[in-house]
């Protein structure tokens, strides 16, 4: 676990607008810097960054948060994981939280694996220069010099131990880490070996894990790193560094299951592929396709185990896609895959098998409709019981109704019968693809208002009296825990980036997301703290007279004790009652 205080260091030591601007070109527009959002397609700048506040938000999306939020998203990286890109720009080390004590992460370790993944990415690469058979091999798949330079393409030659040659120290304990060499009964030798080697790169430009390719037959085909510190497989996608530019402007990424499909779909123009690295399909997996883009292609080969493979991706996205997002499974035709059937057919032909790729609710129900006799009722009821912890699963809530209206009609029952067999569950859909709403336009609440300005400058809620909010709306739902966060980091700063980062993913994220893009829009010459001083007025009159009339009507129903009658005098227009008012009182 991170710890609180560091996060909020780093964001303090942190520029938003130089964070941004590495990733997407910001143009100065008054107090603020401007772009057309990186979230989504758009042709007037609606995204814009506060130097002052040090936030983004987008008035087309909604899209909002911090520098840590925007590296998050924008890369599709994991909180942990943008914590420590951020923290090495800024040269800090992460320190981690555990059992009560801070231990500041150790990375002389990964270091040296990543230096040693470097050096022998290096290496691959001129070999594959000397080697002609390698050259040759390259050729005859299609792909030219510049597609083997962009992925980084290098070959493993044959022999023991040629790593000898790059690593001054053979033995050293880092090559067994980083899987570049398998130590066994007292013997040292390379892991990749006669092989074409493609570099798995994670989202940093960082070279985790190889894929080795035999070149012509031989066992196993494919040969990839193990589970290193640096690599896990069922986190990593090949191909995804160099795919990103190109998965926003096609709006879609094509998740395949061969290194040499991404390989050669990009040599023919296709450039917004990916591959999972010889693993299922994981919820990471869809996770992080889904930051990048509202449209994921589950391109498989037509066989067994191309099927098998579509039907484990669709039980991890079912939990994780949204409403606003589609997912689909594009089969092709027996015994091709996407690199045989692109060079066959050519870029126009695949984007086309593209365009007609099925829908994740339809395959579901067809798959689950080929495994019963759908012509008998206890081939339909067997349907229908399989189909129960799928559709359970449907975090989409219009998907999951259609789904249910669908299932009832091929099973024959009705929709009241259907709903008494799968009961719907409560979801709760992640944050990364909950739809964001516009900001709201209407003149803001004495909550609402007091809300923005605590987001400009939050330590104005420290000694807040709570008594005064009440209860019922959203707005002071969020606007008590806001105040709570604020009274809790009494020792040191809060900040608005801090709030934002402290509510990511909680119920409170959509409306301080509304409440962010509000007061971009502010006057950087407003007068925060007079301003909240006149809403803590009005707040404490309606507490006021809230109070005088609960007393009133009390009065009416069972009278007022001695004390409860001054404190009604007390709360007349004009503020305190006199004595002879209080002895009348009395009377």
């Amino acid at each position: 676990m991170i710890p609180q205080s560091f996060v909020q260091d780093l964001l303090n030591r942190l520029d938003i607008v130089d964070v941004v601007d590495r990733y997407v070109p910001l143009k100065k527009a008054g107090a603020n810097y401007v772009a057309c959002c990186p979230f989504h397609s758009e042709k007037s700048p609606s995204f814009s960054v506060s130097p002052t506040k040090q936030f983004y938000h987008c008035f087309g999306c909604g899209a909002h948060g911090s520098a840590i939020g925007f590296v998050m998203e924008h890369q599709g990286l994991g909180f942990v994981e943008a914590v420590e890109e951020l923290a090495r720009s800024a040269g800090l080390t992460v320190p981690k939280e555990e059992s009560g004590h801070y231990e500041r992460k150790t990375e002389g370790d990964f270091e040296a694996l990543t230096e040693a993944m470097q050096h022998a990415t290096h290496y691959y690469r001129d070999e594959l220069k000397r080697s002609e058979g390698a050259i040759a091999y390259l050729k005859k798949r299609g792909l030219s010099g510049e597609i083997a330079a962009r992925f980084g393409i290098g070959y493993a030659p044959g022999g023991w131990q040629n790593l000898a040659t790059v690593f001054s120290d053979y033995q050293a304990k880092a090559l067994v880490q980083a899987g570049l060499v398998i130590e066994g009964e007292g013997k040292r030798y390379d892991r990749f070996r006669d092989r074409i080697m493609f570099p798995i790169i994670n989202q940093k430009g960082t070279v985790i894990g190889f894929g080795g390719r035999v070149l012509e037959t031989g066992e196993p085909k494919y040969l990839n790193s193990p589970e290193t510190p640096l690599f896990e497989k069922g986190r990593e996608l090949y191909g995804l560094f160099q795919a990103r530019q190109a998965i926003r402007a096609a709006g879609k990424v094509i998740v395949v299951e061969g290194y040499m499909d991404v390989v050669a779909l990009a040599q023919h123009g296709v450039e917004y592929a990916v591959a999972t690295l010889g693993t299922a399909t994981t919820p990471v997996h869809v996770q992080k396709l889904l930051r990048q883009t509202d449209n994921v292609v589950f391109c498989f080969d037509g066989d067994t185990a191309g099927r098998k493979a579509a039907w484990r991706a669709l039980e991890n996205s079912l939990a994780l896609v949204g409403d606003e997002k589609s997912i689909r499974f594009l089969f092709l035709p027996q015994g091709e895959d996407p690199d045989s059937y692109i060079r066959k057919e050519g870029k126009a032909a695949f984007e086309a098998q593209l365009e007609s790729a099925m829908p994740m609710s339809e395959f579901l129900l067809r798959e689950l409709a080929a495994g019963v006799d759908m012509q008998t009722m206890e081939g339909r009821a067997h349907f229908l019981k399989l189909a129960q912890p799928l559709v359970q699963q449907v975090a989409a809530p219009a998907l999951r109704m259609m789904l249910q209206q669908r299932l009832s009609e091929l099973a024959g029952v009705t929709r009241n019968e259907l709903e008494g067999l799968i009961p719907v569950k409560s979801t709760v859909k992640p944050a990364a693809t909950r739809t964001r709403p516009r900001p709201s336009r209407k003149p803001p609440s004495l909550a609402r208002k007091l809300l923005q300005l605590l987001l400009v400058q939050p330590e104005l809620g420290v000694g807040f009296d709570m008594s005064l909010l009440g209860e019922g709306s959203e707005e002071l739902k969020t606007l008590s825990a806001l105040l709570g966060f604020v009274a809790a980091s009494h020792s040191q700063p809060t900040t608005t980036v801090a709030v934002l980062e402290r509510f990511r993913g909680t119920l409170h994220e959509v409306l301080l997301s509304e409440v962010s893009g509000e007061i971009l829009q502010w006057d950087e010459e407003f007068e925060v703290a007079e301003e909240f001083a006149g809403a803590l007025e009005q707040l404490r009159e309606g507490g006021r007279k809230r109070r005088f009339d609960e007393l009133l009507a009390l009065s009416c129903t069972q009278g007022l004790s001695v004390d409860e009658k001054r404190e009604l005098l007390s709360l007349l227009p004009g503020g305190s009652a006199s004595t002879n008012s209080d002895q009348s009182a009395q009377k």
